[in-house]
């Protein structure tokens, strides 16, 4: 039987017509081109947490073998309708028991619907790339990392970050200015594999994001100009249109953990492979 996955978005509607504008696809829709890159024979049903239409039950969300939370602009340290109904639904995806994994705002959801805390990293936005993850002493042998090196680069675009992690939560991996770029967290009957950066997007997605965020990343000192976002996406998108092209990824610094989408979207690969063995369900879950 195919797995049978829940792909979450966190954005509104407004947000996911502008994402489709700048970047051919709402984060969700991204999240599910990467699924389905990993297993073509997938079932895949999506649905929102931020939007009043989401009537999934206990019930519902337990015929899933996993779910799993796009990234997306909210900001959990802000109180609004929106990560109101973003935490309910989490709280409810743990007491489902169904296992569970999420990209950036994904990981920020599961981290305050079970107990912890955001808020603004410092010195602000990590912006196309997070650099030097390193893996935690928990981290080292974690399934969810099965693959990665010691050290690796992975496509980032965020300015917030868990500040506080729940009670049974661990911290996987981190880099010096994100103290939780990988985690897990236990939480009632489920267990949430997370991640800050994003493997589930391309460099083209990246290049898109720089340019739409190209003012506010010349004020926050990260490029001295438009000009100088625009010359770096256009480097990102030529990588990824050839990602055999060796002097661009020397001259972005990234090697075959970006450029090779098999070590890209390694974590969401090993959440699968645990799906299967049916590991991540806690023995008194469903």
């Amino acid at each position: 039987m195919p797995l049978r996955i829940l792909v979450v978005a966190s954005e509104t509607k407004d947000q996911r017509d502008e994402r489709r504008r700048y970047a051919n696809t709402a984060s969700d829709e991204s999240y599910a081109l990467a699924l389905k890159a990993l297993r073509d024979d997938l079932e895949i049903v999506s649905t929102s947490c931020v939007e009043n239409g989401t009537q999934m039950s206990l019930r519902d969300l337990a015929q899933f073998d996993g779910i799993v939370f796009a990234g997306s602009p909210i900001q959990m340290h802000h109180v609004s309708d929106e990560t109101r109904r973003a935490s309910s639904f989490m709280r409810l995806v743990f007491d489902s028991g169904t296992p569970s994994f999420g990209s950036c705002a994904g990981l920020q959801i599961a981290a305050v619907a079970a107990g912890g805390a955001t808020g603004p990293r410092q010195p602000g936005i990590e912006a196309a790339l997070a650099r030097n993850i390193l893996t935690t002493d928990d981290g080292r042998d974690h399934p969810m990392l099965a693959g990665r090196p010691p050290v690796w680069t992975a496509p980032a675009m965020h300015s917030s970050i868990v500040t506080t992690l729940p009670p049974g939560a661990r911290v996987l991996a981190r880099n010096a200015d994100t103290p939780v770029e990988a985690a897990e967290i236990r939480h009632g009957n489920g267990v949430f594999w997370g991640v800050q950066y994003h493997p589930e997007i391309t460099l083209a997605e990246v290049a898109a994001s720089l340019r739409r965020q190209a003012s506010d990343l010349v004020d926050a000192g990260l490029a001295a100009s438009i000009k100088a976002v625009e010359d770096h996406a256009d480097r990102l998108q030529a990588l990824s249109d050839d990602p055999a092209r060796t002097d661009l990824a020397w001259q972005l610094g990234v090697d075959g953990q970006v450029t090779d989408t098999a070590n890209r979207i390694r974590e969401i690969g090993n959440f699968l492979s645990a799906l299967e063995g049916d590991a991540l369900r806690l023995p008194h879950g469903r």
